[in-house]
């Protein structure tokens, strides 16, 4: 089994921002919508549901729900900083296409 991964510039920039949220975990979601039929969700939680499974690296816990994580096999999020502006991405193999945003793809 492939398990979730984060990136150094992605833990990085969840630490920068747990400060501010002053939140003690960064949650990835999966919900139905967006322009390819799933997308991404990323949030702040200050509590671990039971179904919660933990992703801890670089000094960071990210949170992926069990049903997400069926979406996120073997995916990884990263945090990308570009000309146009910074954003989390998740490089998922799971994905046969994406939207121009990155935030939604299909299955």
């Amino acid at each position: 089994m492939n398990q979730f991964s984060i990136t150094e510039a992605a833990a990085n920039r969840i630490a920068e921002l747990q400060g501010a949220e002053n939140a003690p975990y960064f949650r990835v979601r999966v919900d139905g919508g967006g322009c390819s039929g799933f997308q991404y969700v990323f949030d702040f939680d200050h509590d671990k549901a039971e179904e919660d499974i933990d992703f801890e690296a670089h000094g960071i816990t990210v949170l992926v729900d069990d049903m997400s994580l069926g979406f996120l096999e073997g995916a990884q999020l990263d945090y990308v900083e570009e000309l146009l502006g910074s954003y989390f991405k998740v490089e998922n193999p799971n994905a046969t296409a994406s939207c121009g945003c990155g935030t939604s793809f299909s299955i």
